[in-house]
């Protein structure tokens, strides 16, 4: 269980022990949150003291009586708005004249709670101040990680686009300048090595756009059958070009459980990240190893190469948004770091797990299990 401080302020030394007696033994559930909330009860007789309990113990909310010996509480009220504390303030108040509503209103009270009130009163009240508080903090995270992947992805964009951009403008004014002379056969390294910063810069759109268009939710009305033989082969055929260079060969082991029912573009990211990496990650003349079969209970998809391998603290990074292996082994293979977190969270829309097994020099296996019942071959109503 999760625990939240809950302060109140109030000169009525019943009131102050009334709210912990009943808070004591009180906690709040609800399916949309992660844990149970129980509550820690702060006392204090005046807004001075409570300033300084705010300021110290930085509670999750405020119980706030208006009429107060010293400042009022709508002058504490005040402070923490100032302050810009994470607080959830409730005014709990005998009277209030309709001017001290709107300002306690305008400055962030989102409660009032009139006294004498029942135990059942109070606890109806905190219950909606905790999912309040909740779902403020929720809100506020998301934006922090929006802001965070946003950043990344100007930070990846800025630096793999434009490197390549300038070396592909250094090889055509070198061109246009004829400075390797009149022949475009003197200009063929630099044709070559300009086509594969455009591959690259490709690459890396195709998995900004795989990021950005992955809703994170399952697209029911996009399912339908689909043939995981047909959905491997398509997946070699797109990095056959790749493979033949380095004359990568493929194995496929498709037993049972041929045909599943899903979103086809889900399982193309899948197979078609696991075994492009395969390929790029693999040694010249190696084998990359495609394997689909079923049980009972589970889908499973395995990706096995032979290449270079990572170690144990390369394989628990590999999975992060804009995380790339940086070593000897990989200084020359380009890459934006967002394949992999892409398909684990399309791999998690199917509440299935992805596993990797390495071992440098020697290779690497990529396991994907997915629940049978997740993937059912029947429509979804």
């Amino acid at each position: 269980m999760a625990q939240l401080k809950v302060l109140v302020v109030d000169d009525e030394p019943g009131i102050r022990s009334g709210v912990s007696r009943i808070l004591r033994t009180f906690h709040v559930t609800y399916p949309f949150m992660d844990e149970d909330y129980t509550f820690e009860v702060l006392e204090a007789a005046t807004g001075e003291e409570g300033i300084e309990i705010i300021d110290r113990e930085m509670p999750d909310i405020l119980l706030l009586d208006n009429k107060l010996p010293g400042i009022q509480g709508v002058e504490v009220l005040e402070y923490v708005r100032k302050k810009s504390y994470d607080i959830v303030v409730a005014m709990i108040t005998s009277y209030a004249s309709l001017d001290v509503a709107v300002k306690a209103h305008n400055d962030g009270a989102i409660d009032f709670i009139p006294k004498p009130f029942t135990p059942q009163e109070l606890k109806a009240s905190i219950e909606q101040i905790t999912k309040q508080q909740y779902l403020r903090r929720i809100t506020h995270k998301l934006k922090v990680e929006g802001r965070k992947v946003r950043f990344q992805f100007l930070s990846v964009l800025s630096h793999e686009l434009k490197a390549p951009l300038n070396a592909i403008e250094g090889y055509l004014r070198m061109m246009q300048e004829r400075q390797m002379g009149d022949s475009m056969q003197e200009y063929a390294s630099a044709i070559d090595r300009s086509l594969q910063r455009i591959e690259g810069m490709r690459n890396l759109i195709m998995d900004l756009l795989d990021f950005t268009k992955v809703s994170f939710e399952r697209q029911v009305e996009k399912m339908q059958e689909i043939d995981l033989r047909e959905m491997a082969s398509l997946a070699v055929i797109t990095v056959s070009p790749y493979a033949i260079h380095k004359d990568i060969h493929f194995v496929t082991d498709i037993s049972g459980c041929g045909k599943i029912w899903a979103d086809p573009n889900d399982f193309e990211i899948i197979f078609n990240n696991l075994v492009s990496n395969a390929v790029k990650y693999n040694k010249p003349g190696g084998t990359v190893t495609i394997s689909v079969s079923c049980d009972d209970s589970d889908f499973k998809l395995s990706v096995e190469d032979t290449g270079i391998g990572m170690n144990t603290d390369e394989c628990g990074m590999l999975f992060e948004a804009f995380s790339r292996i940086k070593n000897d082994k990989t200084r020359n293979i380009s890459g934006s770091g967002l394949g992999l977190s892409i398909v684990k969270k399309v791999v998690e829309l199917y509440h299935g797990i992805i596993n990797v097994e390495s071992v440098p020099d020697k290779g690497s296996v990529f396991s994907v299990i997915i629940p049978k019942v997740q993937v059912t071959h029947k429509k979804a109503e």
